[in-house]
């Protein structure tokens, strides 16, 4: 009798590029299916042995791992509950990627750049405050050019270089009256490049991306990408990365400085692959779906 396919959830948007590719990418390899999940349609009915759904007649145990794409935003209740519900699910023998916990301290940008610095990892300046009066006194303790990031978000969405006083008061209040938590870097002068390292267990690949006009340098934002070798003290800083946080896949973003320091900006535990895959010219979806087997295969021989 054949044995049945691995069934593998994706918690991604259908219509998302990264769910059709990894779908696509699913129906290439052997005796593998992939199942789509909506994190507004998590349930879970507790009991001795609680029920855990992710659709009023899906029972997610059916799923032989459970592969997260996307973070949606949502109340305050409903991030919990959804981080809570995965952490409960693997706590039951569930096979999560990545690990809930994980995936917990990389959407934080504090938490994430905290657990690399306690290690020695060079990060840049930070000062995380929640009022615009302890955000002036901080913008002047960065040297008066600061970058200023969302706590939660990525992909370049939502980041603002303050030069000047006046808009750095302007800015800073403008976040206050949203109840945002104000999240200040030292802008570190570079050459108009950052590194890309994604790494899917064992697996690396890396890419920079180049900038002339910007000195941003996503990809949404116009950014020319190339191939890149890791070097071995970029290959480590990013092995150093996904160990302090417990990631099995994960891009790491580093940025060469111009004072010659080799800076972490930051780690992605729910990285894109689109531009990477087409500068190294691999598939990294059919990488992804593959080492998701091999987790599945290694924890059930365990």
């Amino acid at each position: 009798m054949p044995k049945p396919p691995l069934l593998v959830g994706l918690l991604a948007a259908s219509d998302s590029w990264y769910g059709q590719d990894l779908a696509r990418a699913a129906a290439l390899l052997q005796n593998l299916d992939v199942e789509w999940v909506d994190f507004r349609r998590l349930q879970v009915s507790v009991a001795a042995q609680s029920q855990f759904l992710h659709s009023a007649a899906s029972d997610a145990a059916r799923l032989q791992a459970l592969l997260v794409r996307t973070m949606p935003l949502g109340s305050l209740e409903q991030v919990i509950y959804r981080m809570n519900w995965l952490a409960e699910y693997q706590r039951q023998g569930a096979v999560v990627l990545n690990d809930p916990r994980s995936l917990e301290i990389a959407i934080d940008k504090y938490l994430t750049l905290s657990r690399l610095a306690a290690r020695g990892v060079l990060v840049p300046e930070t000062c995380v405050c929640e009022t615009w009066e302890d955000a002036l006194v901080a913008y002047e303790k960065l040297g008066g050019d600061v970058v200023v990031k969302p706590l939660f978000g990525g992909e370049g969405r939502g980041i603002l270089r303050v030069e000047s006083p006046d808009l750095a008061e302007r800015v800073f209040k403008t976040l206050s009256r949203t109840d945002s938590v104000l999240f200040l870097q030292k802008f570190i002068p570079h050459d108009g490049y950052d590194i890309r390292i994604l790494a899917i267990g064992d697996k690396i690949w890396g890419m920079t991306r180049h900038s002339d006009v910007d000195w941003r340098t996503n990809v949404q934002r116009g950014a020319a990408v190339r191939p890149h070798d890791p070097t071995d003290e970029q290959l480590n800083l990013a092995l150093q990365t996904l160990d302090a946080i417990g990631l099995e896949m994960a891009g790491v973003d580093l940025l060469p400085g111009r004072d010659g320091n080799l800076y972490l900006l930051e780690a992605n535990g729910v990285p894109g692959w689109r531009a990477l895959a087409a500068a190294c010219q691999a598939d990294i979806a059919s990488e992804v779906l593959s080492h998701v087997r091999a987790v599945v295969k290694s924890r059930s021989s365990a």
